[in-house]
């Protein structure tokens, strides 16, 4: 199996750079506004415009429980031209809200077009959060028809994802996606050494940004060499 490398980044410069250190798959996000921000289309639209031959992913948002709201963006998202599009599921306090927020944000992909792939994504740190285990999240993409499931931290304070969750939770996550036909993705401050857990407990995608940005996660900005020590890593690993 091999374990695809996202990097996030936050424009076309950064884009170029973690294309040039080797990403598998490049992610747009808005880092100022949440671990999954939403970033403006013109900005995702000149990503796409400059990555071709590469997947490009976006995120829309740590989301509320706002069906319609969120499922507009989506649509919206979609029509930029990313192969994925990520959803945090942080808005919804039920297994009911967050059907009804996942099944809305999927068919507004799909309808815009049914080649994109949904990614729904979960918190590691969801008690610290308050909102739910991300345990739910296999299940709720099957549901809906959604093709990834993920977990990353909603509170970037330094604390990874494998500080949250023990590592039969992880593996658990992993193994029920795999069983509903789902691909399984992790994020999260993950570091370099990192990689070989990631590996080992099968996920199928594993998620960077700090760790290839020269600086903070926000400010600073994604160096290509950094990016390339990842990607060497995947491959010795």
């Amino acid at each position: 199996m091999v374990l695809k490398l996202l990097i996030s980044v936050t424009c076309v410069e950064e884009a170029l750079e973690a294309l040039k250190g080797g990403a598998d798959i490049i992610d747009v996000k808005n880092p100022s506004e949440g671990s999954l921000g939403g970033h403006y289309p013109w900005i995702v639209r000149e990503v796409r415009k400059a990555i071709t031959s590469t997947e490009v992913s976006a995120a829309v948002g740590d989301s509320p429980y706002l069906p319609g709201l969120v499922s507009l963006a989506c649509y919206g998202l979609t029509l930029c031209g990313v192969d994925y599009v990520k959803i945090g599921m942080y808005g919804p306090r039920s297994i009911d809200e967050a059907l009804k927020l996942a099944e809305a944000s999927c068919k507004a992909v799909k309808i815009a077009n049914e080649k994109a792939k949904v990614v729904l994504a979960g918190y590691a740190d969801y008690k610290e959060a308050k909102c739910l285990n991300p345990a739910i999240i296999p299940e709720l993409a099957h549901r809906v028809n959604a093709d990834v499931a993920m977990i990353d931290t909603k509170i970037k304070n330094g604390f990874k994802t494998l500080h949250y969750l023990k590592m039969d939770e992880l593996k658990e996550f992993i193994n029920k996606a795999h069983n509903y036909g789902l691909k399984a993705a992790l994020a999260g401050s993950l570091r370099i050494e990192d990689i070989n857990i990631v590996r080992e407990i099968g996920a199928d995608i594993v998620g960077f940004r700090g760790a290839v940005c020269i600086g903070d996660r926000v400010s600073g900005r994604v160096s290509s060499e950094l990016v390339y020590k990842l990607k060497k890593q995947l491959k010795y690993c």
